[in-house]
């Protein structure tokens, strides 16, 4: 039986720096994966990702991560 709450759309791993990350885009940290929920503009280009646990971790402008991003968002 499928549970129609927790149905997502399709999904892709992407390549994300402090430029590109994007609200929603999953990331594991320490074996957690988080979602993004909020993005803070850093002086340098740097960024502070807001997670919806309350977390927060900083992207400085050359860190390379790799992200889970719904495919076909708007």
């Amino acid at each position: 039986m499928t549970n129609r709450t927790t149905a997502s759309a399709p999904a892709s791993h992407v390549d994300i720096t402090a430029a590109t990350v994007l609200r929603g885009d999953v990331i594991q940290v320490g074996g957690q994966a988080c979602r993004v929920s909020d993005l803070v503009q850093l002086p340098q280009g740097a960024k502070e990702l807001l997670f919806e646990t309350g977390e927060s971790l900083t992207m400085h402008r050359r860190t390379r991560l790799r992200a889970v991003r719904a495919t076909g968002r708007r």
